[in-house]
């Protein structure tokens, strides 16, 4: 992955229907679990060589930032595993391991249920990031 835009991370056609679609459309991360959705990948190199769609996949499997949407009701509530509290809240960018969590596809856009424990990092900016 090169770069992303935050902004690219637009959700105003699924978060801001009404409450009655969005409720049929979203779901609410169970127990320990986390809603996240993956940033909108680049369709182009910096070169501007238009990628493959084999890579633009690869780039969306792989990715180890996730902005959170939602959070469960229990995310971060046991004291003896986080003892200093939430590592993250919605609406932050966290880094995690390549094809952490359940994968599940809302209009063509892909999003992750993945557990609390599996975030690593909160970043500011995910432009730039990218597998190694």
């Amino acid at each position: 992955m090169t770069e992303f835009d935050v902004a690219a991370v637009d959700l105003s056609g699924i978060l801001n229907a009404p409450a009655e679609e969005k409720a049929k459309q979203v779901p609410d991360p169970a127990t320990f679990h986390l809603l996240c959705v993956l940033p909108d990948i680049d369709e182009e190199y910096e070169s501007g060589l238009v990628k493959a769609g084999q890579t633009m996949h690869y780039e969306e499997v792989l990715s180890p930032v996730l902005y959170v949407v939602k959070m469960g009701p229990d995310a971060y509530k046991d004291e003896k595993r986080f003892p200093t509290g939430p590592a993250c809240k919605a609406g932050d960018f966290v880094l995690v391991r390549p094809n952490t969590g359940t994968r599940i596809k809302i209009h063509g856009k892909e999003f992750r249920i993945i557990n609390d424990d599996s975030v690593e990092a909160v970043v500011q900016d995910p432009r730039g990031i990218s597998r190694a």
